[in-house]
C-alpha cells in the first residue's frame, strides 16, 4: 500500500512494536500490533477475493470491540472506504445509509443482521462478514454464503495491498440531513493524514501513551483516538457503550487504565464532574484532555480543570467535513472564578486556512461577526451522491475553494475565533450534528401527525434542548399516546435526536407565505398538554 495511506501507520508500528498492545477492549481483551496487522491483512485478503475493489464502500455495523478496529484497517487495506453505522440506531436508518452509498460488503455483528440491505433489483446483495457471538451453533443460524470474522481472520494469508492514492476514499460518515435522509461526508486518506500529522506536531504522542476511545466509530472524534494512537505505537482503550453511560465507572476506568490522552464531547466531561465522584477516584495519569463538538459550560470546565491539574486542556473545533478539527485553543491552567463566557475556539490549525465573511460577502473585520469558511488539505471530498448540496457547500474566492461551515464566529486579536452560533437549522447536541428537519421528517411519518416543527433552545446544563411542536390530522381519532409516539421516534431516529419536549397544538403558526413560523414557536407557548420526554 502507498506510503500516503493510513494503513502505513499500522504497518510501521507493527514492525517496530509487534508485541505491544494496540487495542484494549473495555473488558480487557488485548490485541497486539502484530495481531492487528495479521488479522487486518487476512480480512483485506478475504474482502478482495470476494470482489471488493479500490474505491468501494464497506459498511461496519458492530459493537465497540477490538474486532471493529480490525474491520477498519482490513477495509482500508483492501483499498475501500469504511462506512460505520450506529448499531444502536433504528435498523431502518442503518439500511438507508448502507443502501444510499451502495456498499459492496458489510461487516456486521450477528445481532445487527436486520440492518443489512435487501437484495437490489438485480438480485445481488452485499458480501456479508459476520462477527459471531459465543453460541456454538451460530453458523447454522446465519445467512447462506456469509463469512464469520473469527474464521476469516484466523487465516494468516499473505496479502498484497492494491495500489492506492492519497486522494482515495478512507471513510464516509453520515450526518443528519435536512430532508430526513442522512447525508454522507466523504473523507480521503489525504484529509485524515493532514490532520493526524498536525495532531502529532501539537500533542507529541509517544508509544507510552494510552488513548481513550469514547467516541463511537460513526463519530469523527474516533479518528483521533484510533489513527493518532496507531501512528505512534500507543495503545487505544475502547470505552464500551455501557461504560460510557456510567460516569462513576468511567472515572474509575480512567484511573485504572492509566489513560494519558482523553478526547470526548464536553457533555461527557460535565457528567464526570457532576456524577463521577472524581474526588474519591485518586490521581489520574492524564497529560492531555481534548474536547470538542459543543460548548463546554465554564463552571464544569473550571471544576474539571482544578481536579485534573497535571493535564493540558485543548478545545478543538471543526465539522466532520474538515476532518475533526480546523481550529484549536489551549485552555488556561487556572480559570478565573468570575469568568462565565465559554472559551473561544481559537486559531486555525497550521494545515487549515480560515476566512470570515460578513452578510455583504466581504471579509469581516476584527470584532465583526460572519460565517466561517475553511480551506486546506483536510477539507472533505464532498457529500456522497449530493451534487446540489456539494455546490452549495463550497465558495470560490480568489481562485481557491472554501468550505462553508455554516457557523457564525467573531474574530478577535487575542483569542482567535469566538463561536457565536449557526444561521441554518442544524444544531450540535452531545457532540452530534443534528438537522432539525430530520426529526420533523420522522415525526411526520406517524399517521396521526399532520404538522411537525422542531426548534432548539439554549439549555444551561445540556447546551441544547430540542422541542417538537405537532398538530394532528383532521382524520386523527382520539389522543395520541405519548408512549406510542416515543416508541415510534425510537424506530426512526437515534436517541440523541429524540425531542426533550413535545408540545401538542391545534395547528402550528404560519407566516404570510404559509410556511411554518419558527420565530413564533420560539416565543413561550403554554399548553396544558405539553409533555416532557426523555432525551
Amino acid at each position: 500500500m502507498s506510503a500516503s495511506h493510513l494503513t502505513r501507520y499500522l504497518s510501521a508500528s507493527a514492525q517496530s512494536f509487534p508485541d505491544r498492545p494496540a487495542v484494549v477492549g473495555a473488558d480487557g481483551d488485548v490485541l497486539s500490533y502484530a495481531e492487528l496487522e495479521r488479522q487486518s491483512n487476512a480480512l483485506a485478503h478475504h474482502l478482495v477475493t470476494r470482489g471488493v475493489r479500490r474505491g468501494d464502500r464497506v459498511g461496519i455495523v458492530m459493537r465497540k470491540r477490538p474486532a471493529a478496529v480490525v474491520a477498519i484497517f482490513g477495509i482500508l487495506k483492501a483499498g475501500a472506504g469504511y462506512v460505520p453505522v450506529d448499531h444502536a440506531a433504528p435498523a431502518e436508518r442503518g439500511r438507508r445509509i448502507l443502501t444510499d452509498c451502495r456498499v459492496q460488503a458489510v461487516i456486521v455483528d450477528e445481532r445487527c443482521l436486520g440492518v443489512v440491505p435487501p437484495c437490489d433489483a438485480a438480485g445481488s446483495q452485499p458480501v456479508l462478514v459476520v462477527v459471531a457471538g459465543a453460541a456454538p451453533d451460530v453458523a447454522g443460524r446465519l445467512p447462506t454464503g456469509c463469512s464469520i470474522l473469527e474464521a476469516v481472520t484466523a487465516d494468516a494469508a499473505t496479502f498484497d495491498a492494491p495500489d492506492g492514492d492519497p486522494g482515495d476514499l478512507a471513510y464516509i460518515l453520515y450526518t443528519s440531513g435536512s430532508t430526513g435522509l442522512p447525508k454522507g461526508a466523504m473523507l480521503s486518506h489525504r484529509n485524515v493524514l493532514s490532520f493526524i500529522d498536525w495532531c502529532s506536531s501539537v500533542f507529541a504522542p509517544t508509544p507510552n501513551d494510552r488513548f481513550s476511545n469514547h467516541a463511537p466509530f460513526h463519530f469523527d472524534a474516533s479518528v483521533v483516538d484510533i489513527f493518532l494512537a496507531i501512528k505512534h505505537g500507543a495503545s487505544v482503550h475502547l470505552v464500551s457503550e455501557d461504560l460510557g453511560k456510567s460516569p462513576r465507572e468511567l472515572a474509575r476506568f480512567i484511573v485504572k487504565r492509566g489513560l494519558t490522552v482523553w478526547f470526548s464531547t464536553p457533555s461527557i466531561l460535565s457528567l464526570l464532574v457532576q456524577y463521577g465522584q472524581l474526588d474519591t477516584q485518586g490521581p489520574t495519569s492524564l497529560r492531555l484532555v481534548l474536547f470538542g463538538g459543543e460548548v463546554f459550560p465554564v463552571r464544569h470546565l473550571r471544576e474539571l480543570r482544578s481536579r485534573w491539574r497535571a493535564a493540558t486542556f485543548y478545545n478543538l473545533y471543526g465539522p466532520t467535513e474538515a476532518t475533526v478539527a480546523c481550529t484549536f485553543a489551549r485552555i488556561p491552567d487556572v480559570i478565573p472564578d468570575d469568568r462565565t463566557a465559554p472559551y473561544p475556539i481559537g486559531f486555525p490549525c497550521s494545515h487549515c486556512d480560515a476566512l470570515v465573511i460578513d452578510a455583504e460577502s466581504h471579509e469581516a473585520d476584527t470584532g465583526e461577526e460572519g460565517r466561517l469558511y475553511i480551506r486546506g488539505p483536510s477539507v472533505f471530498l464532498g457529500y456522497w451522491n449530493r451534487p446540489a448540496e456539494n455546490e452549495a457547500a463550497f465558495m470560490a474566492r480568489d481562485g481557491m475553494r472554501w468550505y462553508d461551515t455554516g457557523d457564525v464566529v467573531r474574530r478577535t486579536a487575542d483569542d482567535g475565533f469566538v463561536y457565536v452560533g449557526r444561521q441554518d437549522r442544524m444544531v450540535k447536541r452531545r457532540g452530534y450534528r443534528i438537522e432539525l428537519g430530520e426529526i420533523e421528517a420522522a415525526l411526520l411519518a406517524h399517521p396521526w401527525v399532520a404538522e411537525a416543527a422542531v426548534i432548539a433552545e439554549p439549555d444551561p446544563a445540556a447546551g441544547v434542548r430540542i422541542v417538537a411542536y405537532i398538530a394532528g390530522s383532521a382524520a386523527a381519532t382520539g389522543p395520541l399516546s405519548i408512549i406510542e409516539l416515543k416508541t415510534f421516534c425510537a424506530t426512526k431516529v437515534p436517541a440523541y435526536m429524540s425531542p426533550d419536549q413535545i408540545v401538542f397544538q391545534p395547528r402550528l403558526p404560519r407566516t404570510a407565505s404559509d410556511k411554518i413560523d419558527y420565530q413564533a414557536l420560539k416565543k413561550p407557548l403554554l399548553d396544558e398538554r405539553a409533555t416532557t420526554l426523555a432525551g
